[in-house]
């Protein structure tokens, strides 16, 4: 249909190392998945077109290295998101302790209008191992703490949830666009900086 309005929605996947950021992005997008682990460098995104709520969404999915030196991609990296997916791996403790500091990292590097209500996306992946170490109580408990960010139980590798999990991303992502657009349509009515500070004589009794 010509009334579709065509989207780009910046979508960025954090986590620590192994998680499995890149195979939830190439099980999404490409529907693949490979058993060899090759560490993600820098960082690289991948696309894909989807239809949320009748509109064409683009969807740009940044994959990051995992090191905790991600800040060393640049502030610009991160602005302009439009929605940030954390990943644990449901069989490394360590992993969801990260999620904290992966989500406050982010809040302060991508500086987002409204950091309260940012939509972030939380996956526990690797569901398919026997080995688990995190239970879905104690990971939908952390989701809950932080203002109920939706949390999904994936495998990239048997591709459980992952469809489910990016439509969600894509929803919440499109919701944060189009509430920025909506925010920039309004002009900037009072702009107060070092230099300009309020006239307070109007206020002051002249007698």
């Amino acid at each position: 249909m010509s009334g579709r309005k065509k989207v780009l929605l910046k979508v960025i996947i954090l986590g620590d190392s192994g998680v499995g950021k890149t195979s939830l992005m190439n099980q999404y997008v490409n529907k693949k998945f490979s058993n060899q682990y090759k560490a993600t460098i820098g960082a690289d995104f991948l696309t894909k077109e989807v239809l949320v709520d009748d509109r064409i969404v683009t969807m740009q999915i940044w994959d990051t290295a995992g090191q905790e030196r991600f800040q060393s991609l640049g502030v610009a990296f991160y602005r302009g998101a439009d929605c940030c997916v954390l990943v644990f791996d449901v069989s490394a403790p360590n992993t969801f302790k990260s999620l904290d500091s992966w989500r406050d990292e982010f809040l302060i590097q991508a500086s987002p209008r409204d950091p309260e209500n940012f939509p972030f996306v939380v996956l526990g992946n690797k569901v398919d191992l026997d080995n688990r170490a995190v239970s879905s109580k104690r990971a939908q408990q952390w989701c809950q703490s932080k203002n109920n960010i939706p949390y999904y139980e994936t495998s990239a590798k048997e591709a459980i949830n992952v469809e489910q999990a990016f439509q969600t991303i894509a929803k919440n992502a499109l919701a944060q666009e189009s509430d920025v657009s909506l925010y920039n349509d309004f002009p900037d009515q009072i702009k107060l900086t070092g230099e300009q500070k309020p006239s307070t004589s109007q206020d002051q009794c002249a007698c």
